[in-house]
């Protein structure tokens, strides 16, 4: 696919993987809507980068009707987006069963899990009418192998997700709609921040950075229509992969 004048919708755009996603499609041509929670902080991203093609909305995921009302406002100024990347992502200091509030465990799974199925959701109808479309979903190792540091509510939301791509993505085949999931490991985002133990700075250089996430969904994006990846990891050399 070429990217130029493509529009792309990233969640999670502001910081972290989906700005380095939306940065790597922008600098291919894409028209990047950018979708987050802070108005401050998505505005920001676009004022710092003049010369792409970047706009800004704020979004609560979690709000069904307002995720429906962005789509259908797009189809109306026929920017319907041909690329979705689901990248917006919560987790808690308090990950274990035992420590974890109940609260807490909702606000997670309606994010992580539930905010990626209202975006494709929403999505899927205008990307079915032109029988084409990729939708990218930021999982994790998280959601392959369950680990501890991750926490019980995150490796759910992101197992949650996984199964969710890998459903759509055998349904929509037939629409000309690819699905794919990507499972990073340890990446230096602010997401970092929520550990109890705090992250020394040599080791988050060490860390696959955003940037690398973003060339892999470029990859993937222009790719002719014809391939398709359905699942890619990637993790720091040091990490373990079992």
């Amino acid at each position: 696919m070429n990217l130029k004048n493509t529009h792309v919708l990233i969640t999670g755009g502001g910081s972290g993987i989906g700005l380095g996603v939306a940065l790597a499609l922008a600098e291919g041509g894409a028209q990047v809507l950018l979708c987050g929670r802070r108005k401050d902080v998505l505005d920001e991203v676009v004022s710092a980068n003049p010369g792409l093609s970047l706009r800004a909305r704020t979004l609560d995921l979690t709000d069904r009707q307002a995720v429906d009302a962005l789509f259908e406002e797009l189809e109306r100024e026929d920017r319907s987006p041909e690329i979705v990347v689901n990248s917006a992502g919560i987790n808690i200091s308090q990950r274990s069963m035992a420590t974890m509030d109940p609260a807490e465990w909702d606000q997670v799974i309606s994010v992580n899990l539930t905010g990626a199925y209202n975006v494709m959701h929403a999505a899927l109808p205008s990307m079915r009418k032109r029988q084409s479309g990729l939708i990218v979903n930021i999982s994790s190792v998280a959601g392959k192998r369950a680990l501890p540091m991750a926490g019980v509510a995150y490796a759910a939301s992101k197992f949650g997700v996984t199964a969710l791509g890998t459903s759509v993505g055998l349904e929509e085949a037939k629409n000309g709609i690819r699905v794919s999931n990507i499972y990073p490991g340890e990446v230096a985002t602010p997401l970092l921040d929520k550990r109890i133990e705090p992250v020394p700075q040599e080791r988050r250089v060490r860390m696959v950075q955003p940037e690398d996430i973003g060339r892999i969904v470029r990859l993937m994006a222009e790719l002719p229509a014809s391939a398709h990846i359905p699942e890619i990891i990637i993790k720091p050399l040091y990490q373990e992969y079992m």
